[in-house]
């Protein structure tokens, strides 16, 4: 086994892990006090809001220049100086921001931000440290242990952090304190496994990128990087930070649990858009647009018609998952019209496929980077609209974030039609809609018993059963492909 496809095996193991334990914590274990998760998810996503600012690109740098600073031996000075670039920019930061909050001290106390910048600020600078090496161990083939430390460590953070305070009655700053070391211990982890890949030798010297003007390029490179960084970071956690800072931490519990839950469907999607990637690069490279799009097609499909499914499961039986969250199942049960505003945006993400790759690709890369900063200033324009002009809480949020996230993939869609002339669009996608739509009102209409357990199964069984049958007859999704021996049998194949 390649150590790519090996690599990539893991990275898969890992990524599913560490959705369901997401995914389990804000089930069973969040809702019992929403308030302090709600705190939590403030946190964090205040810290990566504000990160793209100190790392400014540098962590892209490291993997766009490294086979050219590698051939002269001066990777691990790139390494070096942009790790001194992230300290130089964070104290730079932590100037402007205490400058501004004392220029404006109304701002003190109207913003949680600066109540909890004795955990934020440090985290900001953790969360640059390693954002850097994390990109730089990429170089390297090495996605399965930084995937650890990106996407497992903040889930176990919250869920260590919420048990040692709900469970075990530790004060809050203490297990504030505790959430901060797992990313202080993510950090060493990085410089270990770096160290272990390839030992550090540490070297500040400018000479290399004094060289002809080396060092403009690496800027205007990570100025792009920065820009793309911001707008991402920007769209995916302005959401969370303005509830907590707007509305309450409650109300950012609920939204944070609901939307975890939704997020369900979104599974099909978390392999193919990494495989799909060098598919694309070859598609264009033999310039065969013509397979592009029909591979585009086929793979929008499957994420669709898979992410339908999940969702209508979802629909169906969560009012009766509400009736087993402890204390909070009343309030999650009221946010039940998030899972449809939410979850129609993602199916609707899931239907445009892999349209972002397909644009990085291609020699019109920037167009993401200025698509995904127009996301984030539609999304925090739509954000601020909602909460001030409107009473309607987080499900103005949720409202927010589906307009958002729903233009920004019909930006995409035409960019890709015009300029390559691929769709992702299908006659068998309609057919999965009326097939939805069939599965979910038989579901609804027919009666509850007065055991909620029995509901939760039986409902979304029952729209298994119709997907299976009106798929047999209609022949929407190949089964027959993947419910054989040989496919489940290659699952397990080295």
């Amino acid at each position: 086994m390649s150590v790519v496809a090996r690599q990539s095996f893991k990275y898969s193991i890992i990524g599913y892990l560490g959705f369901l334990l997401g995914t389990v914590s804000a089930i069973w274990i969040f809702p019992r006090d929403l308030v302090f998760y709600g705190k939590l998810r403030y946190i964090l996503p205040a810290a990566q809001m504000l990160m793209p600012i100190v790392v400014f690109g540098l962590s892209y740098s490291n993997v766009y220049f490294f086979g050219r600073v590698q051939k002269d031996g001066k990777h691990q000075n790139l390494l070096s100086l942009s790790l001194l670039g992230v300290l130089v920019n964070f104290l730079i930061f932590m100037i402007g921001f205490f400058a501004f909050f004392f220029l404006f001290p109304e701002f003190q106390k109207e913003l949680e931000l600066w109540n909890m910048k004795r955990l934020i600020l440090p985290m900001i600078l953790v969360l640059s440290l390693s954002a850097v090496f994390n990109r730089y161990l990429s170089n390297f083939k090495r996605i399965v242990v930084p995937n650890i430390f990106e996407n497992l460590f903040p889930k176990i953070a919250n869920l260590t952090a919420f048990c040692l305070f709900f469970f075990i009655g530790f004060p809050e700053k203490v297990s504030y304190a505790f959430f901060f070391g797992v990313f202080v211990l993510g950090l060493l982890g990085y410089v270990f496994y770096t160290n272990r890949i390839e030992k550090i030798k540490p070297d500040f010297s400018t000479n290399y990128i004094k060289k002809d003007h080396f060092w403009k390029e690496i800027l205007n490179y990570s100025f792009y990087g920065f820009l793309g960084n911001l707008g991402s970071f920007l769209a995916l956690n302005i959401s969370n930070y303005m509830i907590g800072e707007k509305l309450s931490f409650e109300e950012n519990g609920i939204y944070s649990t609901v939307f975890s839950i939704v997020q369900l469907i979104s599974i099909p999607a978390m392999g193919l858009y990494n495989i799909s990637a060098p598919i694309i690069s070859k598609h264009f490279a033999e310039n065969t647009i013509k397979e592009l799009d029909d591979y585009y097609k086929k793979t929008s499909l499957s994420l669709f018609f898979l992410g339908l499914v999940l969702f209508s499961c979802i629909v169906v039986g969560y009012p009766y998952l509400t009736d087993f969250m402890p204390k909070s199942g009343k309030s999650l049960l009221e946010a039940q019209p998030l899972i449809w505003v939410v979850g129609f945006a993602l199916l609707f993400e899931l239907a445009t496929g892999f349209n972002s790759h397909i644009i990085s690709m291609s020699k019109y890369y920037r167009f993401n980077i200025f698509v995904m900063l127009f996301l984030a200033v539609l999304t925090t324009t739509l954000n601020f609209y909602f909460i001030n002009n409107t009473t309607l809480g987080i499900l103005g949020i949720a409202i927010s974030y589906a307009v958002s996230l729903t233009v920004f993939n019909l930006l995409k869609i035409v960019f890709n039609f015009f300029m390559f002339k691929v769709s992702p669009f299908t006659i068998e996608m309609l057919y999965s809609i009326l097939l939805t739509t069939l599965a979910v009102s038989l579901a609804i209409i027919l009666p509850d018993f007065s055991n909620s357990f029995f509901n939760l199964v039986y409902k979304p069984t029952l729209v298994l059963l119709v997907f299976f049958l009106g798929n047999y007859f209609m022949k929407i999704y190949p089964l027959d492909k993947f419910l054989n021996k040989d496919f489940i049998k290659s699952i397990f194949k080295f």
